[in-house]
Order: C-alpha cells, then sequence, then structure tokens
C-alpha cells in the first residue's frame, strides 16, 4: 500500500490547529521534545521520581495510554507518520526490513521533515529503526542525528552516528549508553534553547530494554541478559519484589488462544530469573529517570522550560510472566500494549489526569498542533491537547490493536481480539481487569461481541477520520 497523501480539507485540518487558539497564540512557536524509552512498563513507573515530579505532576498524565502495534519498528514508525501500522506497513519482522520500508516509502515525508518545513531545528538522540545501519548517513529532516547504530542496544563498545561520523565510545562507566545520550541531549538543549529557532528533539533511550555486553565488565554482574543498569545502580532494587497480580503464572488458561494454551505453567527457577531480570530492568532506567531531571533543569537554565511541549512516553510494554509469559511483548494483553505517557508545556494544564483512552497515533498529531506544521500524510490519530484541556471529551473511544496475526478492538470497557486462526478472546475490563477469562462466544455477551467484531471490521481499514469515530 502506498502512503496516504493529506488530503487539503478544512475538516481534517481543524483537528490539528486547536492548539493555536491557546498558548500558540501567546507562545509562538513552542519547542517539542520527546522523550522515548524501549520496552518500558507503566508499573515501573513507580520507580521514576523526577519523571513523575518534573512531567507528570507540571502538566498531564495519561491514564490509558497505548500502542497500535507493541513493537519497537511499528510503534516508532507510528510516532513518526501517525498512522496505523496497516496504512504505514512499516512491521517488525524481519527486523532488519523495518528501516528500508521505512525509507523507501517516509524517508522524505515524516514529522522530522514536516517540522523541518515549519522552520524547525530537528535533531534525533538515540535508538532510530531497526535495519537502520548508517546508510544514509544523515537521513533528511534531521539537522543533528546521533544515532545509536549499528550497535543499537549495547550499552558500552558501541557506536554513535554523529552527524555522519562513526565514534565508537569503549567500556569505562563514563560510557554508559544512557548518560552519553542525556549528556548529549542537555548540550543540545544549551546551545539551541537561547536561540529564537525552535527545535525539535526526539530523544530515544535504550533502556530498559535488554542489551549487552555480556558478561559486562561494569557493576552490576548479575544483569546477564537483560538491561544493564548504570553501575552507580547496581543492586538499587535487589529487594524489590517481583509483582504477582492475579494474572502472574496464570493456573488456568484454557479459555486462551492455543499459542498461551501451549504455555507450561513457570516453573520456580524461572520466575527466579524474572525476578532477577526485573531488578535489572527497574535499575537501568534509574538513569533516564536523572537524565529527564538534567534536561528539564537546563530548558529552565537557558529560559526555554515554558516554552516547552515536553513528552515521556515508552514504545511498547513489556511481560514479566503474566498469564505464564517471561518476556517480550507483541500480545493484546494490556502488560504489551499500556505504555506511559506524559507531557507538560504551553496549553498543558498542570497536575491533570486523563482518563480517555489514547494511542500512539495520537503523538504525531500533537505535535503537528503544537507546531503548526503541515503534513504531508492523512494522519490516523488526534491531538491530545484539547484532551488534556478537557478531560472526557474522548469518552466512548476505541482503539485499534494489530499484530502479526491479529486484530484487536481496545474500549474503555473491553479488549476483543481476532486471530488468523479463527480464534477470539473477549474480556470485559472492568470485571476482569487481569484479563483472567475470555467471554468469547459466551451466549451473555452475544451481542456485544456482534457489536465489538462489527467495529473492528470497520477499524481494521479505517484512515484518518474514520479511526477516530466513537459508537
Amino acid at each position: 500500500m502506498n502512503a496516504r497523501p493529506w488530503p487539503a480539507t478544512v475538516a481534517l485540518a481543524a483537528l490539528f490547529v486547536s492548539f493555536c487558539g491557546t498558548a500558540g497564540a501567546a507562545y509562538g512557536q513552542p519547542n517539542v521534545l520527546v522523550v522515548e524509552t524501549d520496552d518500558q512498563t507503566v508499573k515501573s513507573m513507580r520507580v521514576m521520581e523526577n519523571v513523575k515530579a518534573h512531567v507528570g505532576a507540571r502538566g498531564a498524565t495519561f491514564r490509558n495510554s497505548f500502542v497500535n502495534y507493541s513493537l519497537c519498528c511499528p510503534s516508532r514508525t507510528t510516532f513518526l507518520t501517525g498512522q496505523y501500522v496497516h496504512n504505514h506497513r512499516v512491521y517488525g519482522s524481519p527486523a532488519t526490513s523495518a528501516f528500508p520500508r521505512f525509507q523507501a516509502v517516509y524517508g522524505n515525508n515524516n514529522l522530522a521533515v514536516w517540522l523541518q518545513g515549519a522552520g524547525y531545528y530537528t535533531a534525533m538522540i538515540g535508538k532510530y529503526l531497526n535495519g537502520y545501519s548508517n546508510s544514509p548517513r544523515v537521513p533528511p529532516g534531521w539537522s543533528e542525528w546521533r544515532a545509536a547504530a549499528p550497535d543499537t542496544q549495547k550499552v558500552y563498545d558501541y557506536t554513535l552516528n554523529e552527524n555522519g561520523t562513526l565514534v565508537h565510545y569503549g567500556h569505562d562507566p563514563a560510557d554508559y549508553k544512557q548518560d552519553v545520550l542525556t549528556r548529549k541531549a542537555v548540550s543540545f538543549v544549551s546551545r539551541r534553547a537561547p536561540k529564537p529557532q525552535p527545535f525539535f528533539l526526539w530523544l530515544t533511550y535504550t533502556a530498559p530494554h535488554s542489551g549487552g555486553p555480556s558478561p559486562n565488565r561494569n557493576r552490576p554482574f548479575n544483569c546477564s541478559g537483560t538491561a544493564k543498569p548504570a553501575p552507580r545502580h547496581a543492586h538499587a532494587f535487589d529487594s524489590r519484589r517481583l509483582p504477582r497480580p492475579a494474572n502472574f503464572n496464570e493456573s488456568d488458561v484454557s479459555d486462551k488462544p492455543a499459542a498461551i494454551q501451549n504455555l507450561p505453567r513457570l516453573s520456580a527457577g524461572e520466575i527466579a530469573n524474572i525476578q532477577r531480570q526485573y531488578r535489572c530492568r527497574l535499575e537501568s532506567v534509574l538513569s533516564v529517570d536523572e537524565g529527564v531531571k538534567a534536561i528539564v533543569r537546563a530548558l529552565r537554565v537557558n529560559g526555554e522550560l515554558k516554552n516547552t511541549v515536553l513528552m515521556f512516553t515508552s514504545d511498547n510494554g513489556f511481560f514479566h510472566g503474566e498469564h505464564r509469559i517471561p518476556r517480550g511483548k507483541e500480545r493484546i494483553y494490556e502488560e504489551s500494549i499500556r505504555v506511559p505517557l506524559m507531557m507538560r508545556g504551553p496549553g498543558i494544564p498542570v497536575g491533570v489526569s486523563v482518563n480517555d483512552l489514547v494511542i500512539n497515533a495520537d503523538l504525531a498529531p500533537t505535535i503537528v498542533g503544537v507546531t503548526n506544521a503541515t503534513p504531508g500524510l492523512q494522519m490516523d490519530g488526534r491531538s491530545l491537547i484539547p484532551v488534556a484541556q478537557h478531560p472526557g471529551i474522548e469518552r466512548g473511544r476505541e482503539l485499534l490493536v494489530e499484530q502479526a496475526g491479529f486484530a484487536a478492538i481496545r474500549t474503555g470497557r473491553y479488549m476483543y481480539a481476532e486471530y488468523n486462526t479463527g480464534e477470539r478472546e473477549l474480556y470485559a475490563l472492568r470485571k476482569d481487569p487481569f484479563e483472567l477469562q475470555s467471554r468469547a462466544d459466551d451466549s451473555a455477551y452475544a451481542l456485544v461481541q456482534a457489536q465489538l467484531a462489527a467495529r473492528l471490521q470497520e477499524l481494521r481499514d479505517c484512515a484518518g477520520p474514520g479511526c477516530l469515530t466513537h459508537p
């Protein structure tokens, strides 16, 4: 499927300019700074005190934020296009095909290109897309480029492509990747914030994704096969217990698809390993939390904090033993598709909690709206500024969740999925928030299932405003 051009209609354009009538007039074009982590769960936010204090408490916290496709490349492409995966068609398998597909179709038509066209100085620092191996050395749309490639996940002994020049970093504690990325982000803010030209920075940490090197020359030495924390955070959570919600190592999965039914219950040894990895993953995000604090300070010192829209989110969630799934993502369940989302800045109320359902396809429209950029694609999401200003206006919204092998609809009350195998899942989330008992084909839910199935059929092929309708 070819990329869909953006139609020049007043009705569609109105979705993305609502910001301009509020804070836009007072502040002009604000800076935009997006901090994105990799494989981070909402529950892990409990240890990120700086993010909560400096972003969430100073702006909006979106309590029901989801991703359309819970894998890094599809999710990041949705961020850069504002489109659901069935429209942009950048999948994650095989991983090496993701960037070539993106570059061929969207290389000259994505969020960075649109923002440059709107007069922004743009920068990418951190992880980009799987399959990117420094060709082109600096992709179109980026004024400044510091990509972790091809050593995407290693936290020591890796290479950064710094504006086309490959720079190697070693194995000293000072080379720890999350800290290097933070220093580069702080330097960027300090250089660009005093200038009259607005900037856009996409800072993409690799924590808490698993990564090398293994074995690790630096502390901690107990994080083989999972995320690597900074040495100063080694063993910070040695006493932290692994959460065991009601769906942890689920005892009865007879209601689930065969792929889950075939999973054995986790052994004591496997649970111990999940707990070890869970602690390492929590420790790894502490460096990100410190990084956000440093970036906020740099914005404040340079007088640009009030004129910067700052977002914090993740590309997808992660499992830690729920439904017998020891690790990973790419499932319909909450642990996989639910992600943190907080934002602050001009036009965003302070300390607001938003329960409306939102999705990662909303981020590009939000940024387009606040920057008054002209998108070159028809986007499937909507600006979140009005949602933050008026929580509840999206009540009843329905989201599309896609993956290889299934499509699902997530509403405020239900999760309904249809698999290519013919299997179905239906969860009544208010009664069953841990998705323990599928109600698919339960006669008591026949009408609900029929309605969800019909709406899902519409969402499978939706485009633009057709993805935004309510029941």
